[in-house]
């Protein structure tokens, strides 16, 4: 079982950046496929950036490509995700999640096992 929780969500202004964290509780983060999903109350998740377990293949929506920048540090057993040039669309929960060990990349929500509860980013106009 892997526990994740996401930190750096707040309040920002269009334009500005935010990084937000996410900290596994497995040693062996190596292992699993890695990725960010968003949500608004009463929509279903979005997929953000996904990115594979050592790190070498990112992948992203057409959203927030060329924004957005997904990264991992495995030696400390987190997962990061850069936000820049924010936007009001951007307004949402954000969530990490992760695969099954050795499970491949995918934009899916339902292939992912593994959750946190989220971090909220509301970004003003």
């Amino acid at each position: 079982q892997v526990q994740l929780v996401e930190s750096g969500g707040g309040l920002v202004q269009a334009g500005a950046s935010l990084r937000l964290s996410c900290a596994a509780s497995t040693n062996s983060i190596k292992n699993y496929t890695m990725a960010w999903f968003r949500h608004n109350p009463g929509m279903e998740r979005e997929f953000v950036a996904v990115i594979s377990r050592i790190g070498a293949v990112k992948e992203y929506s057409d959203s927030v490509k060329d924004r957005f920048a997904i990264s991992r540090d495995n030696a400390k057993n987190m997962l990061y995700l850069q936000m820049n040039d924010l936007k009001p669309e951007d307004t949402a929960v954000y969530s990490c999640a992760a695969r099954h060990p050795w499970e491949s990349m995918s934009p899916v929500p339902d292939e992912y096992a593994y959750w946190g509860r989220g971090t909220q980013v509301t970004v003003s106009s």
